[in-house]
């Protein structure tokens, strides 16, 4: 009697260790856990994802549980913009621009979608794709801005702008004041009605 349960406990013993050995592959570290890199989505995990077996112990102990306590890599939260739509409204010499895409405020500066504005100005633009340089010209006036950079050269001589320009949701925007002075226009912000009046 005491023979047949001594088996019948050996073969239990057996079959637990043999769930556990099986449970999830891979080794172990100092800590008792490990980069899930196998069959993640079998245990209810993701590839890459660090995780213990056995309650946080080394794989050498073969001991209670199978059951693993996960710990998820932290993903950093999405962070809002840092810019948002000002509603400003442009006019050149009285008329109106109507962008494609709304102005936006950002660092404390009004910017506009270049191409609108440029158009808006009569003003020719070239852009390289692999520099982000935007090149500007009006009659004899010439202009360079760099996607990023607040340095505007003006007929070669250099500037700092308060804010550099900078491409949202696929659309190109440019300093607005920084801009119109740069072709030598004339610019009148009024801030109680949010109006840019551009004269060229």
């Amino acid at each position: 009697m005491n023979k047949k349960l001594i088996a019948g406990s050996f073969a239990l013993v057996l079959l637990f260790s043999s769930t556990i050995a099986n449970a999830h592959p891979g080794r172990t570290d100092a800590n008792g856990g490990h980069y899930c890199r196998t069959n993640c989505a079998k245990w209810g995990l993701q590839d890459g994802e660090y995780h213990y077996h056995n309650g946080g112990g080394s794989s050498s102990s073969g001991s209670s549980s199978s059951k693993s306590s996960t710990h998820k890599n932290s993903t950093p939260k999405p962070t809002a913009p840092t810019y948002k739509e000002s509603g400003l409204k442009v006019y050149v010499n009285g008329q109106k621009i109507n962008f494609g895409s709304e102005p936006v405020i950002y660092q404390n500066t009004n910017l506009v979608p270049l191409r609108e504005i440029a158009e808006g100005l009569g003003a020719s633009l070239t852009y390289d794709k692999d520099t982000g340089k935007i090149g500007v010209k009006k009659g004899e006036r010439k202009m360079t801005l760099t996607i990023g950079s607040k340095t505007v050269s003006y007929n070669g001589s250099s500037e700092t702008a308060s804010a550099a320009p900078k491409v949202i949701k696929g659309v190109t925007y440019v300093p607005a004041q920084v801009f119109a002075r740069g072709l030598g226009a004339g610019i009148e912000l009024d801030s109680s009605s949010n109006t840019l009046k551009i004269t060229i």
